[in-house]
């Protein structure tokens, strides 16, 4: 197997970033090369997960069929007392995750940092790390990081989800230049993956353009009272035969033994798309916002996460 897009994540520049297709690709040619990470989570009763962005979202997805207690960095402090341990997931194991690691540990809470940076800075204050493995990608995508976690949990096979993305998904993209919103619709036992790509629409087109996610029957509550023409309706492993015009609606199917990673790369690839099709709004802003963030976190924040 060629894995030309895991090459491209090992040369590309500030001026050849990928998009969020190409870097799908490129996360799932890395667990088909090196095999799917592992993540023990010991015998866990009622620990704290918590995580900021995506990280929080990968931790419900992770911990759903436990009696985990679930939190990110802005309601944490008043869950700790629900709790005997903690889970913090954090890429890159720093801005946030320092805080929250510092006062897990003030507060005597065994903590478990799952980072995919070795020598993290939120490390030296929790009492393990479990580092997965990542590819180089542009800053905010954090696609392998989090579909590394998902797969370590759900076992989900990437070389299966990489030949039906090619296969059933690839010819299926449409034309999506004459829309300026998208409605993604999928099967409730997805819900807690909706936020995933919540996030990436508004890291990738922030308020340019629209991206609504919500589950079958979320659907089904006034979601659609106002009308557009400009709007697709992207099901995936949904046959929408309901919602928005004929001529706008796209069915993306799911295999049967589709979970969340296959969820989050089948939604992942197609934004990817959107991406490719609409003009560079995220490459031609990134730079400066990462300047900006730095100054807000106070930390060299780059473009490119190595």
């Amino acid at each position: 197997m060629k894995f030309e897009h895991l090459s491209q994540m090992e040369t590309f520049s500030l001026r050849t970033l990928p998009d969020l297709d190409e870097v799908v690709l490129a996360a799932l040619e890395l667990f088909i090369r090196d095999g799917v990470p592992k993540l023990s989570l010991g015998k866990v009763k009622r620990p704290l997960v918590v995580g900021s962005g995506n990280a929080a979202v990968t931790g419900k997805i992770i911990f759903a069929d436990t009696d985990a207690v679930f939190a990110d960095e802005g309601t944490y402090l008043d869950k700790i007392k629900l709790v005997d341990s903690a889970f913090l997931l954090s890429a890159s194991g720093s801005k946030h995750a320092v805080t929250i690691a510092k006062e897990l540990k003030k507060r005597k809470i065994p903590t478990t940092l799952v980072t995919n940076v070795a020598n993290a800075p939120a490390s030296s204050y929790v009492k393990k790390s479990i580092v997965l493995a990542k590819n180089r990608e542009p800053y905010t995508y954090n696609t392998s990081t989090y579909m590394g976690m998902i797969l370590a949990k759900s076992g989900e096979d990437p070389k299966q989800i990489y030949n039906y993305i090619n296969r059933y998904i690839k010819p299926k993209i449409p034309s999506f230049k004459r829309y300026n919103s998208y409605y993604l619709q999928v099967p409730p036992k997805f819900d807690a993956n909706r936020e995933l790509f919540v996030t990436k629409f508004d890291e990738l087109f922030g308020s340019v353009i629209n991206g609504r996610v919500f589950t079958t029957e979320q659907t089904k509550h006034a979601k659609t009272v106002v009308p557009s023409k400009t709007e697709c309706f992207l099901s995936f492993g949904v046959d929408n035969k309901s919602f928005g015009s004929v001529r706008n609606r796209v069915n993306f199917p799911l295999p049967s033994w589709a979970g969340p990673a296959t969820c989050m790369a089948v939604v992942y690839y197609v934004i990817g798309h959107m991406q490719k099709q609409n003009p560079a709004y995220f490459k031609k802003h990134i730079a400066a916002y990462c300047r900006d963030a730095s100054k807000i976190f106070g930390m060299d924040l780059k473009p490119i996460v190595e």
